[in-house]
């Protein structure tokens, strides 16, 4: 059950290409920790492999673990790859955050 969470094809895209360029690497990992300016906030990193409690959201060949606490915080989101003038950057979409920060990493809820 991916509790509704979406892999956009920006973001699927992107992650092939991160994943790819990291050898032993294998997925991209969100999760979400207490803290930054709203209450929470998103963390990204890479995986080699998905832990017991982890959610595996595809894509295509793109692969992101999501674990059940942060799944919780996250249902109904959808991770998004954005490339503007701003910069390039994942972001989660989450119909559950009340407030979000500018930066959009940090959100609550």
């Amino acid at each position: 059950m991916t509790e509704n969470v979406t892999l956009s094809d920006a973001a699927a895209k992107r992650i092939s290409q991160i994943v790819a360029a990291d050898a032993g690497k294998q997925a991209l990992r969100v999760s979400v920790e207490g803290g930054g300016c709203s209450g929470f906030s998103y963390k990204f990193d890479l995986a080699e492999a998905p832990a017991d409690d982890d959610v595996v959201i595809s894509n295509g060949d793109a692969k992101v673990l999501i674990d059940s606490m942060s799944l919780i915080y996250m249902a109904g989101s959808e991770i998004d790859f954005v490339d503007n003038l701003l910069g390039q950057s994942f972001q989660i979409k989450n119909p559950n955050a009340v407030a979000s920060c500018g930066c959009g990493t940090s959100f609550s809820i």
